[in-house]
C-alpha cells in the first residue's frame, strides 16, 4: 500500500479516543477503524476536511505517500 494513514499519530498527539473522534468526525468508531487500519478506498473530501477540522491539521498530516516495499 502506498498511502499510509495516520489517524493514530494524530490522536495519540491530541489525546483524543476513537469514540470522541468518530462522533466530532460524524463517522462511526467502525468507519474510523477501517481509515486507521488502511482497509479504505477512498476518503471523501468533506469527511477529510472534517477530520481536519476535529484534530486541527492539515491533510498532510493524516496521509503520507511511502514508496512500494517502504511500508
Amino acid at each position: 500500500m502506498a498511502i499510509v494513514v495516520r489517524i493514530d499519530v494524530e490522536l495519540a498527539r491530541r489525546k483524543m479516543s476513537v469514540g470522541e473522534f468518530a462522533e466530532r468526525v460524524g463517522l462511526t468508531p467502525a468507519n474510523i477503524a477501517v481509515l486507521k487500519n488502511g482497509r479504505a478506498k477512498a476518503v471523501r473530501f468533506s469527511t477529510l476536511e472534517a477530520m481536519c477540522r476535529v484534530l486541527e491539521c492539515q491533510p498532510g498530516d493524516l496521509l503520507e505517500w511511502v514508496p512500494d516495499g517502504d511500508a
